[in-house]
């Protein structure tokens, strides 16, 4: 069905992520949730930043592709990509890849690159933007790492950790622009992107 010239677009995050449908809620406007299928493999010699905004877009891209001819939608896609080192730290689906993960981060600065893509289906034009978060994790025992893995089973979390739970023990400082960005889904961009498009946040804006 055609969108009504009074109504905004359809809005639809495209991602299973219940991390991100919790910070999408915040914002209070209603929307939809397609999980997109896409391979997350990064490509060879590709930077953390270029992978996970290549993986946001494709993911609103995806979802977009499913619309009926005559339906439009502002499409939301995120991909969160964590580095030290040069090197990508995907989710480690396991305890023991969890572990590993926070052994090698312990002590030291971690970057998440958190990327964001709206895909507008009216005009095929895409925003995006890396969200950049600067973390540092404190220098723990085994013991200590492996008794928060037990507690709370971070292993759907790139780099083990949930900053807005009990993860937060692990780390000594994070620096962003966003606080919502670490947890996978940069509302402050987000929100430009929709009043970029006119889309009615807060109805006066």
């Amino acid at each position: 069905m055609s969108d009504s010239p009074n109504r905004p677009p359809r809005l639809i995050l495209a991602s299973s992520s219940p991390y991100r449908r919790e910070l999408l809620e915040r914002l209070r406007i209603p929307f939809d949730v397609v999980v997109p299928a896409i391979d997350e493999t990064p490509l060879d010699s590709e930077t953390p930043e270029a992978t996970a905004l290549r993986l946001a877009e494709a993911k609103a891209r995806a979802v977009a592709g499913k619309l009926d001819d005559d339906e439009s939608a502002l499409v939301i896609g995120s991909d969160q990509v964590a580095t030290y080192d040069g090197l990508q730290i995907g989710k480690p689906g396991t305890h023991a890849r969890a572990l590993a993960q926070l052994q090698a981060m312990r002590g030291r600065e971690v970057l998440f690159h958190s990327a964001l893509c709206l895909f507008d289906s009216r005009s095929n034009r895409a925003q995006t933007a890396d969200v950049v978060t600067r973390v540092h994790f404190r220098d723990l025992p085994d013991a200590a790492l492996d008794a928060y893995l037990l507690a709370e089973t971070p292993y759907d979390v790139a780099g083990s950790a949930k900053s807005e739970g009990l993860g937060i023990v692990l780390l000594e400082a994070i620096h962003s622009d966003d606080p919502t960005a670490l947890v996978g889904l940069p509302l402050i961009a987000l929100s430009r992107m929709l009043l970029a498009v006119e889309y009615p946040l807060l109805g006066a804006l």
